[in-house]
């Protein structure tokens, strides 16, 4: 995480209310692995999580916002992608090569971010 994480009502989250925050994030997309977004409640979230609802609200004002910042962090995680598009060379031999290394990339993406 870059920069500083605020809560919902505005407070700067200190060390341990972004790793609250994260391992809200990091259960909420280990479980939208097996349900869609509508299915998942707060509480369940919270739950897996090791914490209260109360406690996912200081973060997200709901499962949709949660889904959103999710979302972000991985377009983010995307962008990274066009390192293997830059300045690379697409014609003979050495084409071959990049174009193998572009797909394993956005395979890797996709596998890691299937949900």
């Amino acid at each position: 995480m870059t920069g500083q994480v605020r809560t919902v009502d505005g407070r700067v989250a200190g060390r341990r209310g972004q790793a609250t925050r994260q391992k809200l994030l990091d259960c909420l997309s280990e479980m939208l692995s097996s349900s869609p977004y509508r299915d998942v409640k707060v509480i369940d979230v919270a739950r897996k999580a090791g914490t209260s609802p109360a406690t996912f609200y200081q973060y997200f004002p709901d499962v949709e916002g949660a889904v959103l910042e999710i979302a972000d962090q991985m377009a983010a995680e995307g962008a990274g992608l066009t390192e293997l598009l830059e300045g690379r060379s697409w014609a003979g031999k050495s084409g071959w090569g990049t174009s193998q290394e572009l797909v394993d990339g956005f395979l890797d993406f996709w596998k890691k971010h299937d949900a």
